[in-house]
């Protein structure tokens, strides 16, 4: 769309925050009369409301049902639910719905960069910034976007140029980003997560499958995870684009996987059916856990299907290093490794974290979502130690364990005190063996006792510090 074309268009913008703002100030410049209208009127909002009114957009707060009269277009935050009130009032009244996603999209310029996109349930970040690490080595400008942290319209409408980006983009956002069209994308695994925002899992899997809408070189997926190549098979892409999965097993044509430690590809090479492309080590990888293992094939499909050079996918999964709190070893004490995984937040990603150590004391719990635990424990039984509980729902994860694994001791610690955390450690540390591997891998959301899953893994590294000296 052009400047004009925006020019006294009546937009509303659903919600404030970290992607409504910048959407807001975006539509008002282009000259477009922008009404903002959000749920919640706490001091914050009302802060928010403040500046963006100087500015010159109208801000209705406490009233995010009510469709403003006139709006030609509403331009909403991921964050809120598709069977909201406004979005039926502007289906009624056949007035079209953009995430952020949609607007920067439609935003871009005829030259604008390609966009590389992930989703998944679990690894997006880690995957999208071993791409971008990639895409540097290559010697491109890049830079990793999207639910990532960096604004898309950022990206698109700031003074940088790039080569191509590297998008991270959510379930949600997927949903309001109808016109979306991926050089090349992958679903990186399915499991149940946000049911209560999609509907169904069935839902949450068509929205996750956008993603590979209109793809021009490479859809790519997971070949031990049958459904995001049945994503594959619904997509209508463009003329040529290939299907290309990536496994830990080795590869066949038209696959990336691993061949005695090394990481290979059978895909972007000139003979697929005969040959294959060293790129990496596994000991490349940071760390070399099978499900990073996987995320590194992932972005390297991704790179290869752009044109990167094996090379540059080794030396760029040689530099890159992950995010904290995802699978980060925090110290070894008294022959006990201690890991810090509080972004296993649901059992998909606590299972791929499990699955990395063995023997283990697992320190779980907080808020379920919903979630059941025991094909996770069903799955875990034989590497566990122990197991120490915490939180709000973690009554549910006991049930578990004394259904499928009653032999493994399990302390329930009924505390959410700031000390909890410290009392965890210190259960895990008892139960612990030289050799053993003591994991926080919550597969539970952490709001019932902290401010957000950083919080938790910087409690638990911080009573890992607090052990006594002699155990070091």
């Amino acid at each position: 769309m052009s400047a004009q074309d925006w020019q006294g268009k009546r937009v509303t913008v659903a919600g404030l925050g970290v992607s409504g703002i910048p959407a807001a100030r975006v539509l008002h410049g282009l000259g477009a009369v922008v009404t903002v209208v959000n749920d919640g009127d706490d001091e914050r909002s009302r802060a928010q409301a403040a500046e963006l009114e100087a500015e010159g957009v109208t801000v209705r707060l406490g009233d995010g049902a009510t469709l403003p009269e006139g709006t030609e277009l509403i331009v909403t935050t991921p964050g809120w639910k598709p069977d909201k009130p406004l979005f039926l009032a502007a289906a009624e009244a056949d007035v079209p719905v953009w995430g952020d996603v949609e607007l920067a999209w439609r935003l871009r310029g005829p030259d604008a960069a390609p966009w590389l996109a992930v989703t998944g349930t679990n690894g997006k970040t880690t995957t999208v910034r071993m791409l971008a690490s990639i895409l540097e080595a290559a010697g491109l400008r890049t830079a990793a976007v999207g639910n990532i942290g960096v604004s898309l319209l950022d990206a698109v409408l700031g003074d940088t140029t790039y080569d191509v980006l590297a998008v991270e983009l959510s379930s949600y956002q997927l949903h309001w980003a109808p016109s979306l069209r991926a050089h090349s994308a992958v679903v990186l695994n399915l499991a149940p997560d946000h049911l209560d925002w999609h509907g169904s899992m069935e839902a949450y899997a068509a929205d996750k499958g956008r993603i590979y809408e209109g793809n021009k070189v490479a859809c790519v997926y997971n070949a031990a995870d049958k459904a995001t190549e049945d994503l594959v098979r619904e997509a209508d892409v463009e003329e040529g684009c290939r299907a290309i999965g990536f496994t830990l097993g080795t590869p066949g044509p038209s696959q990336l996987g691993v061949v005695d430690g090394i990481l290979v590809d059978r895909a972007f090479v000139d003979n697929r059916h005969k040959q294959a492309q060293e790129l990496a080590e596994v000991g490349d990888v940071s760390p070399p856990a099978p499900h990073n293992i996987a995320n590194a094939l992932a972005a390297a499909a991704l790179a290869r299907a752009y044109g990167v050079a094996p090379a540059a996918v080794r030396d760029g999964l040689r530099s890159f290093r992950p995010d904290p709190h995802r699978i980060e070893k925090v110290a070894d004490v008294a022959s006990v490794a201690y890991v810090d995984d509080s972004k296993a937040t649901n059992t998909h990603a606590a299972e791929a974290s499990l699955a990395a150590y063995d023997p283990i004391v697992w320190i779980a719990g907080g808020l379920a979502k919903g979630a059941t635990f025991d094909e996770l424990v069903t799955k875990s039984a034989q590497r566990l130690r122990g197991v120490v509980l915490i939180g709000a729902d973690r009554a549910l994860i006991r049930e578990a364990l004394a259904r499928h694994a009653p032999e493994v001791p399990v302390v329930d610690l009924d505390r959410t005190d700031t000390g909890a955390m410290s009392a965890a450690v210190r259960e895990a540390a008892r139960l612990a063996r030289p050799g053993d591997t003591v994991l926080l891998a919550p597969a539970c959301a952490s709001m019932d006792m902290f401010a957000n899953y950083n919080k938790r893994g910087e409690a638990f590294a911080d009573a890992v510090r607090e052990l006594p000296a002699e155990r070091a």
